[in-house]
């Protein structure tokens, strides 16, 4: 039984960072990529870190807390990394796809830029 639950955990695993890989290569800008690849990577480490959880709880050697820090700070940090390595880019100026409809970023960075004036 607790083979067919690593196997299933890995497969799902394996799904999610497959599908980030073609998002990868696929989309057609670096934001969307980055939010392919952020939260996929994300669950699909999480899925493949928890088989292992599973697994090694299952045997002689009893679950580690290692594999529960793992995924909280692969769940905390993942998404936050991906979302400061965006907000560098668009500060850079990195040019969006021709077919990008809205810039919520754009008014934010705008407001950032103007003085307050009350001071």
């Amino acid at each position: 039984m607790i083979a067919v639950i690593v196997s299933v955990l890995l497969l799902i695993g394996l799904v999610f960072t497959f599908a980030g890989s073609l998002g990868l290569l696929r989309l057609p800008d670096l934001f969307c990529r980055m939010h392919a690849t952020g939260k996929s990577s994300t669950m699909g480490i999480i899925s493949i870190v928890l088989a292992s959880f599973v697994y090694f709880s299952a045997t002689e050697a009893g679950p580690s807390i290692k594999e529960l820090l793992t995924i909280v700070f692969v769940f905390l940090g993942g998404p936050v990394g991906a979302h400061m390595i965006a907000r560098a880019a668009y500060r850079a100026q990195i040019p969006l796809h021709d077919r990008t409809i809205v810039d919520e970023w754009k008014a934010i960075e705008e407001d950032v830029a103007q003085p307050n004036g009350n001071g």
